[in-house]
C-alpha cells in the first residue's frame, strides 16, 4: 500500500541512525558554492496573485494584534539596541544623576546643566527561511511551511513596530531568494508576501549553505532567526562561525508525526526532497520502535549542540498555537539578561 502522502522518510544528520528503514533516502548532491552576491530582488509585486494579497491582508491582520498586545513589549525588552546614543543637554532638575552634569556647559551657562542619553535602539533582523521539500508536510490542521510563514510575519513585524530593519533569506538546497533588510509597513507586508508566493526552485535542504551565506553577506551585528526542519547534517562549524558574531536564534518547525511511524502495515514513502522511495512494514513493533528511538536521538543531539554553542532555540508545532513558544523564549531571556 501506499503511506499517507507526504509522509516522508529524513535526510540523516547529527546522530541519525543507519538503520531506521524509514529514513534510508538522502538527500543528494554536495554543498553548493558559496556566491556572496544577492540574488536579485524585486519591488514590484506585479504578477502576485488577488489570492495571495488576501492571504497577506488576512497574516497582516491576524498577527497585528499579536504584536501590538503581546510581542512588541517582550521584543523591546530582550533585543535591546549596542549602546547609548548622545541625545541633548538640559538644563539640571532634582533627582538626575550628578555623574550625567556637562561641566563645561555649566561653567559655561552658570548653573549645572545634564547630559541625556537614549538608548541606541536601530537593530538589524534576518529571518533565514528553509523552503525545502520537508517543509511541506503537515498532519495537523497545516503544514510546516504555513506556520514558518506566520512565524515570519510575527517576528517580523515585531521587529518593524520597533523601528529596526528586517530582511529575509529563502534557501532550499540554495540560495533561492534575499530581500535586503529595510525598515516600514509596507516593507514588511512585502516579506510577507514573498513567504507566501514565492516558489522554490530547489526542494532539497542546506543549511550550512545558508549559514555560510550569511555569515559572508552580514558586515554588522544582526539577529538572525532560522526557521527550519533542520533536517541538514554538518550544520555545528557554519553554525558556531555565525553565532561568534551575530545573535542567532534557532526556530525548529515540528510535525507530531514525523516522531511517531504509524501501524498501517506494509507502506512506500517518498522523500520528497530526493524523491527516493523505500518501502516499510510499519507492522513490525521493532521497526517503529527503532524510528521513534532514531528521531528522539536526533533531537537529543541537535538540542545538545544549541546548548553547546549557547544558541537559543524556539520550537513550535504544527498542532499546538506559536504564541505561547515564543513568548516564553522572550520570558527566558529577559530573566536572563537581568541576572547578568
Amino acid at each position: 500500500m501506499t503511506g499517507p502522502a507526504p509522509t516522508t522518510p529524513r535526510p540523516k544528520g547529527p546522530g541519525r541512525s543507519p538503520n531506521a528503514p524509514a529514513r534510508r533516502a538522502r538527500l543528494s548532491g554536495a554543498h553548493m558554492a558559496i556566491d556572496t552576491s544577492p540574488p536579485p530582488a524585486s519591488d514590484k509585486p506585479a504578477g502576485v496573485p488577488p489570492n495571495i494579497l488576501r492571504q497577506v491582508k488576512l497574516i497582516e491582520l491576524r498577527t497585528r494584534g499579536l504584536v501590538n498586545s503581546l510581542f512588541t513589549g517582550e521584543y523591546h525588552s530582550v533585543f535591546k539596541g549596542q549602546g547609548m546614543e548622545f541625545a541633548e543637554v538640559r538644563e539640571y532638575q532634582p533627582g538626575d544623576e550628578v555623574r550625567s552634569i556637562d561641566w563645561n556647559v555649566t561653567a559655561r551657562m552658570r548653573r549645572p546643566f545634564v547630559k541625556r542619553y537614549v538608548e541606541e535602539r536601530e537593530l538589524t533582523v534576518m529571518l533565514a527561511v528553509d523552503l525545502s521539500g520537508s517543509e511541506r508536510f503537515g498532519t495537523r490542521g497545516r503544514f510546516k511551511s504555513e506556520l514558518a510563514t506566520e512565524l515570519g510575519a510575527v517576528l517580523g513585524m515585531s521587529a518593524i513596530r520597533n523601528n529596526d530593519r528586517v530582511g529575509v533569506l529563502l534557501f532550499t538546497e540554495q540560495i533561492e531568494h534575499l530581500v535586503p533588510p529595510r525598515k516600514g509597513r509596507r516593507h514588511a507586508l512585502r516579506l510577507i508576501r514573498d513567504l507566501l508566493a514565492f516558489e522554490p526552485k530547489g526542494c532539497g535542504t542546506d543549511v550550512s549553505a545558508a549559514l555560510q551565506y550569511l555569515e559572508k553577506m552580514l558586515k554588522h551585528h544582526t539577529i538572525i532567526f532560522v526557521i527550519s526542519d533542520f533536517l541538514d547534517s554538518e550544520i555545528e562549524k557554519p553554525l558556531k562561525r555565525l553565532a561568534q558574531r551575530h545573535d542567532v536564534v534557532a526556530v525548529s518547525v515540528e510535525d507530531p508525526s514525523e516522531h511517531v511511524l504509524p501501524d498501517v502495515g506494509l507502506a512506500r514513502f517518498v522523500d520528497p526532497e530526493s524523491g527516493t522511495t523505500v518501502d516499510v512494514d510499519t507492522s513490525d513493533p521493532e521497526v517503529r520502535t527503532r524510528f521513534e528511538r532514531s528521531t528522539e536521538d536526533d533531537l537529543a543531539s541537535r538540542r545538545k549542540l544549541l546548548r553547546r554553542l549557547a544558541i537559543d532555540e524556539i520550537v513550535v508545532r504544527t498542532d499546538q498555537d506559536y504564541v505561547e513558544p515564543l513568548l516564553r523564549f522572550f520570558r527566558q531571556r529577559a530573566t536572563r539578561t537581568r541576572r547578568r
